[in-house]
């Protein structure tokens, strides 16, 4: 093994601490196959640990589908939006996503970890404030310090200790209340009722985001803010295409008014080179299928309730998950790794998810189910999962 250069020294050490820790990540190659499968290390494993949660990006890519497309299926934009990257695509599908979320306009970002990174710093700066669920993505964290404002964080769903916080805000600055829709981590949906009627109370802005939850939930999966009919009283509504919608991007749904002062004011729009023709195509393309495809909701739903209740009937800790998106709670972190690889040795791919990611003591197995999966697979996956767990006294 090569010496390290004495320059980097400090970063061995520091990556030497987290083998110690068992917080290493390395990546694996992957592959995704159909019907919930993938090749991963060279081996054919049943994937659970996906945000495919649809089946689109496992079916394989549908641009080959659409040669129709000719010159607009060009692999690059050329530059930002703002300079010469703004393909007509971008407002012909800008325009039907706020008819979908039933706004008044739309815009679309490269991911959405630039929407959070760019939205939130440009909504708030440091005499303001921001009130964040403690379990929201770290792109909401991210962007809350770009924006240098007062980042305030309360227990997970703690509506009481959020109230108790918004009462002591200073008069006069900007209150900002971000969420997600469905803590990816934990399966969890945020109590948005609660949290309209506490932004209205205390004159907040109310920032929702639907990256794991758009494309499932509300009748064509317009997300959960929807599904709860409460599109007219969010202020911001984020989504992305790269999870249930299987392709790559974000957007805002909101005002005119909001929308026309990201693309004045959003860093990450406005120095970005905007995503590339194809790939809007190709979404676009996803996110029809999807709300014609009702059955990819419906199927998705169900056995992801099958699996999360086989789980907990075996003995697990599924903490308070109520989605497709399941944490098998283990606590240790080397215990929790050791598990991922039992898991892969018998053919399941689940990794192993420990801190910073989630808080300390509480390292894990996060499963997602997918539309895609077929039900035998994952009766099959429950039965070598308890004798795993059983074997490693986990149950």
């Amino acid at each position: 093994m090569q010496e390290t250069n004495a320059k980097w020294s400090w970063m061995q050490e520091e990556l030497d601490r987290l083998e110690r820790d068992h917080l290493t990540r390395k990546l694996v190659p992957a592959i995704l196959q159909p019907q919930g499968w993938m090749e991963r290390g060279g081996r054919r494993l049943l994937n659970l640990a996906s945000n495919d949660y649809l089946g689109f990006a496992s079916e394989g890519s549908s641009i080959g589908m659409h040669a129709e497309f000719g010159e607009n299926m060009r692999s690059g934009a050329g530059a930002s939006r703002l300079i010469v990257g703004n393909d007509p695509i971008y407002e012909q599908f800008e325009q039907e996503l706020a008819a979908f979320k039933g706004t008044e306009s739309a815009l679309i970002f490269s991911s959405g970890y630039m929407a959070n990174a760019g939205v939130i710093p440009a909504l708030v700066g440091r005499h303001d404030m921001v009130y964040s669920d403690r379990l929201n993505h770290a792109s909401i964290v991210d962007g809350i310090l770009l924006s240098r404002a007062k980042h305030v964080r309360f227990r997970h769903r703690d509506l009481d200790q959020l109230e108790h916080q918004l009462l002591k805000a200073p008069k006069g600055c900007r209150k900002l209340l971000i969420t997600d829709a469905l803590f990816s981590m934990d399966g969890t949906m945020a109590p948005l009722q609660e949290l309209v009627f506490l932004k209205d109370k205390y004159g907040a802005i109310l920032m929702v985001d639907e990256a794991h939850s758009g494309g499932i939930y509300g009748e064509a999966g317009q997300g959960l803010v929807h599904a709860m009919h409460l599109q007219d009283q969010v202020e911001i509504q984020m989504g992305t295409f790269s999870k249930a919608y299987g392709g790559y991007g974000a957007y805002i749904a909101g005002d005119a008014v909001l929308t026309t002062y990201l693309v004045n004011r959003a860093r990450t729009l406005i120095y970005n080179t905007a995503l590339p023709p194809m790939v809007l195509h190709a979404v676009r393309t996803n996110w029809i299928r999807a709300q014609q495809e009702s059955w990819r909701r419906e199927q998705l739903v169900h056995r992801a309730h099958k699996f999360r209740t086989d789980l907990q009937a075996a003995g697990f800790h599924t903490g308070d998950s109520e989605s497709h998106i399941i944490p098998l709670i283990i606590g240790d972190n080397a215990r929790a790794v050791a598990f991922s690889q039992a898991l892969q040795d018998v053919g399941i791919a689940s990794v192993a998810i420990r801190p910073p990611t989630v808080p300390e003591g509480s390292a894990r197995l996060r499963f997602t189910v997918m539309a895609a999966h077929r039900e035998k697979d994952l009766c099959w996956a429950v039965e070598q999962i308890t004798a795993a767990g059983k074997q490693m006294e986990l149950i």
